[in-house]
């Protein structure tokens, strides 16, 4: 089977020339191991070690500072929340020697917010995010929306597919790269397995939960609402769970990058905290698997379609900005019955609107949320845009 190029690959490998250590996380079988492998051999001259191995993962236990110090040469270490012990001894290497590239650690759940090793590496570490594939890596092309957009330069599109029904099958997919590699008769066998995985053992790794699958509960109710504003006390409702451990439970799923939290812009950065956010399902194709969807649904059901799309989009263009040297941030905008799907500020201010429609024709009420910003924000709303299921 082919390789599908990464556009994170480069950037990593710049990363690894001047960091002492490089995060690379992101979500289970998203290609963060293929990717780790081919720079260690292909552009790092590095050993590849995983703690997904019984042995490895036992010996960086046992003796973490023996595991680290016979490092002698550059070292990816794979899943390194498997042995959380590690990350001490890491930081005591790099103190005492200040070379770059020294470790490559992947993670399949957020360092930074995992409790035993939140504080390990502070000032030490560049994180980066691998997601699964955007549609240009499957096709092949490397995207450049958000760098042109945020230029000011409008997507100028003729004769795409119309209708909602022949974007289907790319959505049900997902990125997930073993995803993308089956027929769909067997996808939802994968993502079966793969949810089944993590809440078996990812969760008590990235977490104190003390029942995992309580979680797994939850992140199917939250696949059915996926695109909504999170409503804690109904979701705890529908759970048998109360309000604080719904927060607690959608704070380790977003931890290992299953689920996105996106919270509400506004003018006043106090306000931007007490609004309610959206949550999203990370991948389109989980998303369909967690709710039994297939293209008959697509077609048919216009609140699932809209959510759908409306995920896509929001998800995508994360995966998109993962890669460029400016970070950028992602906001939902609601004054009253107005609103914008998806909100990107540059740390300049600037600011993009995106609304997403699933439907194939757009009407003059469609931009009412793009032009309610932008009578907000002047001159810093650099551009907004209408993604839909039409030929412009």
């Amino acid at each position: 089977m082919k390789l599908i190029d990464r556009s994170m690959t480069d950037v990593v490998a710049e990363a690894m020339a001047s960091a002492r250590v490089v995060a690379l996380l992101g979500p289970r079988q998203a290609g963060k191991s293929t990717l780790a492998r081919m720079l260690a051999v292909e552009r790092l001259g590095a050993d590849y070690l995983s703690l997904d191995d019984e042995p490895v993962r036992s010996l960086a236990s046992a003796d973490p500072a023996g595991f680290v110090a016979a490092r002698e040469r550059p070292t990816v270490i794979d899943e390194v929340q498997r042995a959380p012990e590690l990350l001490l001894a890491i930081k005591s290497r790099v103190d005492r020697d200040p070379a770059p590239g020294q470790f490559l650690l992947t993670g399949s759940a957020n360092l930074r917010r995992i409790p035993a090793v939140s504080d390990a590496l502070p000032g030490r570490v560049d994180y980066l995010s691998l997601w699964p594939f955007t549609q240009g890596e499957i096709a092949g092309r490397r995207e450049d929306f958000l760098t042109r957009i945020f230029k000011g330069q409008a997507p100028m599109i003729v004769d795409a597919p119309i209708g909602r029904h022949r974007y289907a099958q790319a959505l049900l997919t997902g990125g997930f790269p073993e995803a993308h590699a089956r027929p769909a008769s067997a996808r939802s066998r994968f993502f079966s397995s793969y949810v089944d995985s993590i809440i078996d053992r990812d969760v008590a790794d990235a977490s104190r939960v003390r029942d995992p699958a309580s979680v797994g509960t939850l992140l199917r109710l939250l696949a059915a609402r996926s695109g909504a504003l999170a409503r804690y006390d109904a979701l705890a409702r529908d759970v048998g769970i109360d309000g604080k451990t719904v927060k607690s439970h959608i704070d380790v799923l977003e931890r290992l990058f299953l689920v996105r939290i996106r919270r509400a812009w506004h003018v006043n950065l106090g306000q931007r905290q007490v609004k309610a956010p959206k949550l999203y399902i990370s991948d389109t194709g989980l998303l369909s698997a967690l709710v039994g969807a297939d293209e008959g649904r697509v077609r048919d059901d216009d609140g699932f379609a809209g959510a759908l799309f409306e995920t896509f989009v929001a998800t995508e263009l994360e995966r998109q900005a993962s890669w460029l040297p400016q970070p950028l941030s992602f906001w939902h905008y609601r004054d009253g019955d107005r609103e914008v799907d998806v909100v990107i500020e540059r740390p300049s201010g600037e600011v993009v609107g995106v609304e997403v429609k699933a439907g194939a024709t757009v009407r003059s009420r469609d931009f009412a949320g793009l032009s309610q910003l932008r009578a907000r924000l002047g001159s810093r709303m650099v551009a907004g845009v209408i993604l839909y299921a039409g030929a412009h």
